[in-house]
Order: structure tokens, then C-alpha cells, then sequence
């Protein structure tokens, strides 16, 4: 779907909700594209997803209210109130800040206050985005390696969980009680459940540890043990798609995207330098025969995550967004509004 089909289908009926809503028709400042048409990893087939940003009125101002987003799922769109979309880009989370890194040509409609958030993008950035994009790059390879590991046997399965496991655990020391080295040690083995091939064991030797970190990390490993065991319609569909290659496309891009952030301080949604290498890995050029992830690909994503390793330990962000700034813009746009102005 080109640029010009594209807005025609926004003129469509069933986007009429944007001119009819209570809290979008004049309210909206803002609305490009999300999803696979912003990265530039779109396919023939991709469905088209819409993202924007609308003011709050009046009232919601002056008693505190807040309409925080409205979502049409038949249309894949979601508008953000003007009030949570700042709260949003204050945590760097990257399915909202790159609404402020897209293609000039991929904003469907820019008002003038919409075009003063854009202006004043570099206010959101900084170090908080480590952990926002990691957190997020981390549940994309879950799902990658969830995927991968439904095509395999019961063995190689469990490897996929186990490693899982370690990826998750890889932030554990920053957020739980530290452990000395070899305190928990995680392995496959012969299994003794019956109908296994092998399973996960684990030995431990923890004395006076926190008990709320314990169960912390105890439930995070257990969530992802059970997630493994959910297939699901939802799940079933995307493996009938072969959505493995996106999700893996979509990891390298989490780590490009935040790589820039915070080397070049932009929001680059649009992946034009690289889209060759990432729709070559959506389309399963690294998967093999049976459809699963080649060594060539994790050498890639090591590769990423070392660049990514020396792009946070070398970045001249600050530790936190200029919450003063945005904090004024914020004011000056709302008093904008109550007066009438906007």
C-alpha cells in the first residue's frame, strides 16, 4: 500500500470515528503512521496502523480529567490525550516515542501545535531509555524464541525456555538483592517427569536473602515457564503466519532505534539505512530449513547488543528527560486551551 492509497483509506467510512469522536475531531494535532509502514518493513499484506495525538478540552483541564487515549481496534488506530502522551514520552517507552521520529511524508495530519511537540522532541530523551528499550527488545526475543521453540521437540524446547530464563535474569542484579556468583545456577538434564526427554533443574544456595526478591525473581522466571505452555488461537494464527521473521526484524530495529537515541540524541523510526538487512530477516532469510533462527542471526544480535552495550555507557544524555521544560510546555499549551486560543 503506497502513500496515496494510504490516505485515501483514511478517508474511508470507518475512520469517520476521527471526525465524530468527543475528544478527537479538532482536538487531534497529530496523526501519522505506526506499525510496519513507519519502520519501512511493510509487506504487500501488512495492515495499516494509525497513531496520533489529540488535545485535552476545556473541562478536563480545569477538573483534572483525562480521556488518556481512545482505541479503535477494527481500524488499528490509537489517538493519545495530549496530557498522557507527555506522561508517555517521559518514560522514553518506544511505542510512543518513535510517533516523533517518523517520515515527514508518514504524518497524515500536523497542526501547528502538533508541530511544536515534534520541534521539541529532544526534551523526552534520555538515559531512561536504556532500560525503557531493553525491557521492551527483551520481551521481543521471549516472543521470538516462545515462537521458535513451538516448532521443535520437546528437548530442544526446553533449552529455548532455559535461555529465556537467562535473558530475563540478565537485569535481575539491577533490580533484586545481589547474589554472590554461582548462588543459582539454572541447567537441563535428564528429565524425571514423565513424558520428558529433559527439563530444567536448578540448584541454589542463597542464606539471608531478601524473601521479596526472591519471589520476584521466582515469579518472573515462572511466568515465562508458563507462557511457554499457552498456545492459544491467538498464538496458533501467528505461527500459521510465520511471524517469526517479524518478530526477529523487530528486535534488531528496538536496538538500532535506541542506538541512535543515544548516540546522534534523534528519534529515527523510519529505517531507511537498513532496510535491506531487516526485511531480510522478516522475510526468514535467517531462518533454517525448519524455521528456526540461524547462528548467523544471534551473531547479529550479539553484535547489536555490544554496540548497543557501548552506545549507554558512552551516551551525553541526562539521566532524566528536562521535566522543567516539559512541564512548561505542558502549561503553555493547556492555557492555550482554557483561554480559548486553541
Amino acid at each position: 500500500m503506497n502513500l496515496k492509497q494510504i490516505k485515501e483509506t483514511i478517508e474511508k467510512q470507518e475512520y469517520d470515528f476521527l471526525k465524530e469522536n468527543e475528544h478527537l475531531g479538532n482536538n487531534i494535532i497529530l496523526l501519522t503512521l505506526g506499525g510496519s509502514h513507519a519502520y519501512g518493513m511493510d509487506k504487500e499484506d501488512s495492515d495499516l496502523d494509525v497513531r496520533g495525538v489529540a488535545l485535552n478540552n476545556k473541562e478536563e483541564i480545569l477538573l483534572g480529567k483525562d480521556f488518556e487515549q481512545v482505541v479503535e481496534i477494527d481500524t488499528d488506530t490509537t489517538v493519545y490525550s495530549f496530557n498522557k502522551i507527555l506522561q508517555l514520552l517521559k518514560s522514553n517507552n518506544p511505542n510512543t516515542i518513535e510517533i516523533l521520529g517518523c517520515k515527514p511524508e508518514h504524518y497524515l495530519y500536523l497542526s501547528d501545535v502538533g508541530r511544536e511537540l515534534l520541534n521539541n522532541r529532544k526534551m523526552f530523551l534520555s538515559k531512561i531509555c536504556i532500560n525503557s528499550f531493553a525491557g521492551y527488545a527483551s520481551s521481543q526475543l521471549r516472543r521470538m524464541e516462545n515462537k521458535a521453540a513451538r516448532l521443535v521437540g520437546q528437548a530442544q524446547n526446553e533449552e529455548y525456555i532455559l535461555k529465556s530464563i537467562n535473558n530475563a535474569s540478565y537485569d535481575f542484579k539491577n533490580r533484586y538483592f545481589p547474589m554472590d556468583d554461582g548462588s543459582l545456577n539454572l541447567y537441563t538434564d535428564k528429565a524425571v517427569q514423565e513424558g520428558y526427554d529433559t527439563e530444567i533443574f536448578m540448584d541454589i544456595d542463597l542464606k539471608h536473602y531478601p524473601l521479596r526478591d526472591w519471589t520476584g525473581m521466582w515469579n518472573e522466571m515462572k511466568a515465562i515457564v508458563s507462557s511457554y505452555k499457552k498456545i492459544g488461537r491467538r498464538n496458533e494464527k501467528a505461527m500459521n503466519k510465520d511471524k517469526l521473521g517479524k518478530h526477529m526484524a523487530h528486535l534488531i530495529r528496538l536496538y538500532m532505534m535506541c542506538i541512535d537515541i543515544l548516540e546522534k540524541e534523534e528519534i529515527i523510526t523510519y529505517r531507511e539505512n537498513e532496510h535491506d538487512l531487516l526485511m531480510s530477516i522478516r522475510n526468514g532469510e535467517y531462518l533454517d530449513s525448519n524455521r528456526q533462527p540461524i547462528s548467523g542471526f544471534y551473531d547479529l544480535l550479539n553484535e547489536y547488543e555490544k554496540k548497543f552495550d557501548y552506545a549507554k555507557e558512552n551516551t551525553s544524555l541526562p539521566s532524566v528527560p528536562d521535566y522543567k521544560r516539559i512541564e512548561e510546555f505542558k502549561m503553555y499549551v493547556n492555557e492555550r486551551i482554557v483561554k480559548g486560543d486553541i
